[in-house]
């Protein structure tokens, strides 16, 4: 029975393995993934229980200078979920400099004197675990963290032992989310973000970062298992509608056969799914644009 819960901000800079290690967390893929920075856009909950306490994570995007609308909205997602939990995970790299990105989220938890716990991720590459004290040393001068838990939220090394960790901010009060749900994002949202995970690790330089994806069909069909899919792929240039299109529509038909193998082992059931491709000039930059593809604070 659910007695608890704790409200766990993951935060960092981009590609550090937030959204790897909210998957982890949870044993399920909720979050995309692409070794390519500022994947995750918006502020994602993930739930997940232990015992007599439900875990709710939310995976914000990596905290970096923003450059467009866009980016200034991802940036307040990660000023406002660094407050109002009851603890934060602030996920680096297993490296003995805190850069300008890690000063200022500490800097936001010391402002809103948060219990912090420091995550040094991707311990599996450091041949010699002593190679981590430097960097848990450096840490502990700028800000009074709470534990320092190595892990790898690759592999899964210390995932468990970080639970355990995190456990201890847990507070009384009734279970948040009901047992069967895992996020509270859409079904809708998530095979969304699927998509764009697949644009993301198909195609070069910043094309995938200028595009937006919306469902604009979800039926599931009367006399079949069968979910009936359309998709519109947004970019921002003329030139780059070719480049995802590709000679003959090759490469967006790949970028449908992956996405769709995907969606279905998350919906679980055949999806047939369809494509398009759309231009919507410099998007990141219009509010209008912004809101109709959800990224607002309302």
């Amino acid at each position: 029975m659910i007695t608890k819960t704790a409200m766990i901000t993951i935060a960092g800079r981009p590609n550090v393995g937030k959204s790897t290690l909210t998957n982890a967390l949870v044993g399920e893929k909720i979050t995309i993934v692409s070794p390519k920075p500022q994947t995750t856009r918006r502020r994602i909950l993930a739930v997940t229980s232990r015992g007599d306490t439900q875990f709710v994570f939310a995976d914000t995007p990596g905290f970096h200078r923003a450059r467009t609308k866009l980016g200034d909205y991802m940036d307040n997602v990660v000023r406002q979920s660094v407050a109002d939990v009851d603890a934060v995970a602030l996920l680096v790299e297993p490296v003995a400099s805190i850069g300008p990105q890690e000063r200022a989220l500490i800097d936001r938890l010391r402002e809103n004197a948060m219990p912090a716990v420091l995550v040094v991720n991707k311990a599996d590459t450091v041949t010699d675990k002593r190679e981590l004290l430097p960097v848990m040393a450096l840490y502990s001068e700028a800000y009074d963290f709470a534990d320092i838990v190595p892990i790898s939220a690759k592999t899964g090394e210390g995932v468990e032992e970080l639970l355990e960790v995190l456990g201890k901010f847990a507070m009384e009060g009734p279970q948040l989310f009901p047992d069967d749900i895992v996020s509270d994002q859409p079904e809708k949202q998530i095979c969304a973000e699927i998509v764009r995970e697949k644009l993301l690790l198909t195609l070069d330089k910043e094309i995938p970062h200028g595009t937006a994806v919306v469902v604009t069909k979800f039926s599931q069909r009367e006399d079949d298992d069968i979910i009936d899919m359309d998709v519109t792929i947004y970019c921002e240039k003329q030139s780059h509608k070719g480049i995802i299109i590709g000679k003959h529509g090759a490469m967006l038909k790949r970028i449908g056969e992956l996405s769709r193998r995907d969606i279905e082992a998350f919906m679980g059931q055949k999806v047939f799914l369809q494509t398009w491709v759309k231009v919507k000039e410099n998007w990141r930059d219009s509010d209008a644009l912004l809101r109709n593809f959800g990224f607002t604070d309302e």
